[in-house]
């Protein structure tokens, strides 16, 4: 037998720091399509049939020529490129063919906040308390990962996503919660901002530090969560009009709504939470993503076993079954198929 001592290894090393292949996609489907770009669902193929399910996000041509646009998108890749975390969508590959700009990102077989929302106000359910308390727990924590994250010399990189909205968190089958596209989303030195010029977000999602026009930190994310929160347990965005500039105003100065009184099995502890985390001056506010996190947590499991990914998903399939218009009072019941009840030990 040949020996392979270390000299050998470190020359096997040195032949390998540097590894070129061409990677090889074909497009399945369309997932969904806006005015400046498109996100296909899609096969990354291998050596060895290897097949990975992808999605790719493409800016359109015209949109990759603009100095700023092509910036913004450059710099979101580099933004989430090392933003591992269960809780964001990850971002594999920034790439360029012809001039036109894509990221090949993790594919989420699943809906979206959206979907999971519209399917509620459809089959005429609200969606149990303790679900939606968990979805938005799991957006705080990848949050709360983002908000931290540091650059190579250790300095905050004072990441705010600036777009927290039901069509940027996906549920995934597996019950999985996701927040993705960080295309808005303001972060020191990588990504171009005219914060104080411009409204970033949309209008029904803002915080008041945007709809200001002011300039926000991570504080302004958890104005966000609380709004999907309160349309989740209500059914309604609180604050969305007919106009543009009729929402901005109710997030400015409408009356926060006494939820108890709004919906009955909302208790005084979820109400406070909501109260809190509905402060318009956000030094009144949670102050990090992690604090709102805990509180939501101790709501969740304070006293009994709560919410988990798997049971998530257990619901999603009933709620979207053949019989989905009675989900929500299956799970109040405890008798949503496939859930396995609370036992005695």
């Amino acid at each position: 037998m040949q020996k392979f001592g270390f000299e050998d290894l470190l020359q096997l090393l040195a032949k390998l720091k540097h590894i070129f292949n061409e990677l090889h996609y074909v497009i399945v489907r369309v997932i969904a399509e806006g005015g400046m770009g498109i996100v296909y669902e899609a096969e990354q193929r291998g050596s060895g049939q290897f097949v990975k399910r992808v999605a790719i996000k493409l800016i359109r041509e015209e949109f990759s020529r603009i100095k700023e646009f092509r910036a913004n998108f450059v710099g979101e890749a580099r933004l989430v490129a090392d933003l591992i975390h269960t809780n964001i969508v990850q971002t594999y590959h920034l790439g360029e063919i012809s001039g036109q700009y894509f990221m090949t990102m993790e594919y989420v077989d699943g809906i979206t906040l959206e979907d999971f929302l519209e399917r509620h106000r459809a089959t005429g359910q609200a969606v149990p308390v303790d679900l939606a308390v968990f979805i938005i727990s799991r957006i705080c924590r990848g949050l709360s990962h983002a908000h931290q994250r540091c650059d190579s010399q250790g300095r905050n990189l004072g990441i705010v996503h600036r777009d927290v909205n039901p069509r940027n968190i996906m549920l995934a089958r597996e019950g999985d919660v996701k927040l993705t596209d960080f295309g808005i989303a303001k972060a020191f030195d990588l990504m171009y901002n005219e914060e104080g010029d411009v409204i970033a977000g949309k209008d029904e999602y803002l915080s008041p530090e945007q709809a200001r026009r002011e300039v926000t930190d991570a504080r302004a994310d958890l104005f966000c969560c609380t709004i999907l929160l309160s349309e989740m347990l209500l059914g309604e965005n609180i604050f969305e009009a007919d106009d543009e500039l009729s929402t901005r105003r109710n997030i400015l100065e409408l009356a926060i709504p006494d939820f108890a009184e709004r919906r009955p099995d909302i208790d005084d502890k979820l109400n406070g939470i909501l109260q809190h985390g509905f402060q318009r001056d956000r030094d009144a506010r949670y102050q990090s993503a992690q604090a709102m996190l805990m509180a939501l947590e101790v709501f969740l499991y304070g006293d009994c076993y709560g919410p988990t990914n798997e049971k998530l998903a257990v619901y999603m399939g009933d709620l979207f079954g053949s019989d989905g218009g009675n989900a929500a009072e299956r799970w109040s019941a405890g008798k949503t198929p496939g859930l396995v009840q609370n036992t005695s030990f």
